[in-house]
């Protein structure tokens, strides 16, 4: 038997490992699971190239619970250790057997799926435990070893009898404050979060499978049970696969398998598979998502072969890209010592890129494909897009191929077709498109009805983000501009060269002008004349463009320093000098009837622009039916 003291640079590290090394004291499991998972694919690798010369067969590793001991047990069938890999691996701490394998192996372990990031993954078993034991067998012709520490920098190390088949045991005698981790629920809780995928079959306990009953078996036969071994995990998840081996059904029962919870079905997915210059693998999936913007809720995970790592994925995949749910797996991310926080640095931020780049193609091909699907789904995706368009430049130089522009009417236009559309009708006297756009199509139905009747298109931009979406556009493309469609009278909001004809002069205006404010004394609305139609309607309410889009923008997180988000609400009040209203009151002397008029007129306007609410609304009611009784 060996006796000795742990080469360690301080003299006792566990207490520290406990306190400082890792933030979570659950990650215990996954990085003894992942080790067991490595000596399993070290394995794997010894025999494929001929330098193992034994039966690699099926291997699994097992996970057992003794309550009464209290102790856990976690048994792997992988390469095993000889007394002098323990000695280096085990009692040199830092010292990562991972990396020096694959150093070793370099040329021909690339794609084996070997982690290599665990020097002391080992070690956090102590975070739990008060004694730790390993007894393991080397595939190598040698005999098998018992490893014993109780927490402090001394360990005994002997040959034992107690194993006779390869692999490792590792057995945890669990400390009295851990006892948590003696439970069947909180093991199985642990496997599913940070061992569903992992590339090995994993083992907890068994459970009771029901055979089919045969076919040819008499009526009322009862079907036969067996208790068959639990395994826990998906070895082979979907982002392992090629793409081209699956299916909408098993990208769909991969979602479901991620997110329990979900019962809707994604629209679409796309598939990340890159060896260069980084490696990177996943599937991301698109949800509905309507106008939500709802992201704390099924995240994004992060894996690294396969070892669920954290779901704050911020810094790796672009904001915007963090409304979509999924998968992404990397050897390259660089990671802490716990594996739990990520270091930014120039891998990450090309993994970034290449994550923007792909989503960007994958929109491409998919409205190029089915351009009738899109459209359907477009309105359940918009928000990633146009939240994508605005704070990435590099997907916002490659959205005209797959964003839509939604009218009122329906039809959708990309970029290029929606200007070649309307340039004819709605360029304006300067030579600028004016882009009408609409947020809610009920509310603002007079208005898109007014600028139908004059031949212009109006598109719907009804998403909580579309002032900064309307910023970015404009401050993008040339000569162009956009204009809600209620910010002012149509006439003036695409100005033509057509002379305006007015029937009152300018006294008149003046006078007009005058009555109205006296009658409607209110300091939200700004009085303003216009010769327009005399068909129009004679008052009209629009909310300046500049003033209700810094408002939006401060609401959604925007405006700069104007701080327009406690501002009053102002309104133009648009009055028509040339309805037969206006000429109705220049003509009226009686003072009482002539307010009373203008104050209805109003209070119209203010209805059609949902702006007639309380008080005003009730007494507008009971107005209107008092005039049905004259």
């Amino acid at each position: 038997m060996t006796k000795g003291n742990i080469n360690v640079s301080v003299e006792n590290i566990f207490p520290l490992i406990k306190k400082f090394l890792y933030s979570d004291h659950e990650i215990f499991l996954r990085e003894l699971i992942s080790n067991a998972t490595d000596a399993t694919l070290k394995l794997k690798h010894l025999t494929n190239i001929g330098e193992a010369k034994v039966d690699y067969g099926n291997p699994k590793i097992e996970v057992k619970i003794d309550k009464e001991n209290k102790k856990l047990h976690i048994i792997d069938q992988g390469l095993g250790m000889t007394a002098e890999e323990v000695e280096k691996y085990i009692n040199q701490v830092a010292f990562s057997g991972a990396e020096e394998f694959l150093d070793k192996y370099k040329d021909s372990a690339k794609d084996s799926g070997i982690i290599g990031h665990f020097g002391l993954g080992f070690y956090s078993a102590f975070m739990v435990a008060e004694k730790v034991e390993i007894i393991t067998k080397s595939f190598k012709e040698e005999p098998a070893v018992h490893w014993i520490c109780d927490g402090s920098p001394e360990f005994t190390l002997e040959e034992t009898t107690a194993k006779t088949d390869r692999g490792t045991e590792i057995i945890l005698h669990i400390a009295e404050d851990s006892t948590e981790f003696l439970e069947d629920s909180k093991i199985t809780e642990l496997l599913s979060k940070y061992n569903k995928f992992m590339p090995v079959p994993i083992k907890f306990g068994t459970k009771t499978h029901t055979l089919p009953i045969p076919e040819d078996a008499p009526e009322g036969t009862t079907a036969e049970t067996e208790e068959i071994d639990n395994i826990i995990n998906n070895p082979n998840p979907a982002w392992t696969i090629a793409p081209a081996d699956l299916n909408k059904e098993d990208y769909t029962k991969f979602y479901h398998e991620l997110y329990p919870m979900q019962f809707e079905e994604p629209l679409f997915n796309i598939h990340l598979n890159v060896d260069y210059p980084f490696n990177l693998t996943g599937v991301l999936f698109f949800p509905k998502l309507n106008n939500g913007l709802n992201i704390e809720k099924d995240k994004i995970q992060l894996y690294q072969n396969q070892v669920f790592v954290t779901d704050e994925v911020k810094g790796i995949v672009p904001d915007f890209l963090m409304l979509l749910r999924g998968v992404i797996d990397s050897p390259d991310i660089p990671l802490n010592v716990s594996r739990s926080y990520l270091q930014a640095d120039g891998a990450v931020k090309k993994i970034s890129s290449y994550i923007t780049k792909k989503v960007g193609d994958k929109m491409a091909s998919l409205i190029n494909e089915n351009r009738e699907d899109y459209e359907a789904k477009w309105n359940d995706i918009k928000i990633v897009i146009e939240y994508g368009m605005i704070s990435e430049d590099k997907f916002f130089e490659k959205s005209d191929k797959f964003t839509l522009y939604p009218t009122t009417d329906g039809k959708y236009f990309l970029w290029n077709e929606l200007e070649e559309k309307i340039k004819p009708n709605q360029t304006d006297k300067d030579g600028n498109l004016v882009i009408l756009y609409a947020t809610n199509a009920d509310e603002q139905h007079s208005y898109i009805q007014s600028a139908k009747d004059k031949g212009y298109e109006v598109i719907l931009l009804d998403s909580p983000i579309v002032p900064h979406l309307i910023q970015k556009l404009e401050t993008s493309k040339d000569k162009i501009s956009f204009a809600r469609v209620d910010a002012d009278h149509i006439n003036n909001l695409i100005k033509k060269d057509e002379p305006a004809i007015s029937k009152l002069t300018e006294t008149e205006k003046e006078t007009l002008k005058k009555i109205v404010e006296e009658s409607i004394k209110d300091s939200k609305f700004t009085v303003q004349l216009e010769d327009l139609e005399s068909t129009d309607a004679p008052f009209t309410i629009t909310q300046p463009e500049f003033m209700r889009r810094m408002k939006e923008m401060q609401a959604t997180g925007g405006g700069g320093m104007f701080g327009m988000g406690g501002f009053p609400e102002m309104y133009n009040l648009v009055v028509n000098s040339n309805s037969e209203f206006a000429t109705k009151i220049l003509a009226n002397e009686n003072e009482e009837e002539k307010s009373s008029q203008i104050k209805y007129a109003l209070d119209l306007a203010k209805l059609s622009q949902n702006l007639l609410k309380g008080k005003d609304l009730t007494d507008f009611v009971q107005r209107s039916y008092q005039q049905l009784g004259k």
